[in-house]
């Protein structure tokens, strides 16, 4: 079976940190660029970062450049989200996601979605 299961989100007080991690089974992560998208209340889902498959390329959203960073470890399998700096508007469900032919930054593009893992920032 096919799944993406995050982990590490909560509430944290702006100005604050937390890691996201995601891990892949069911296929061989490496051939998978990996991507976190993020999904606020009342908001349409939108890119945050995005890694190539060897890591060696990252790309992020405007506005969280500078403060997040994705990285990702091939042999365990996993994609992490370093946020630093948390903001009140970082509030959101993030979601990790994979795709074998794009560094996804539209929905559209990932093959392979996480089920969410929610992030408060509290001001």
């Amino acid at each position: 079976q096919v799944q993406l299961v995050e982990s590490g989100g909560g509430l944290v007080q702006a100005g604050g940190s937390l890691r996201l991690s995601c891990s892949l089974s069911g296929r061989t992560f490496s051939t998978y660029a990996m991507s976190w998208f993020r999904q606020a209340p009342g908001k349409e889902r939108e890119f945050v970062a995005t890694i190539s498959r060897s890591g060696g390329v990252a790309e992020y959203a405007n506005s969280v450049k500078g403060r997040f960073t994705i990285s990702r470890d091939n042999t365990k399998n996993t994609v992490s989200l370093q946020m630093n700096s948390l903001k009140p508007e970082d509030t959101a469900v993030y979601y990790c996601a994979a795709s074998r032919t794009f560094m996804a930054k539209t929905t559209n593009q990932v093959e392979i979605w996480g089920q969410g893992t929610l992030v408060t920032v509290s001001s």
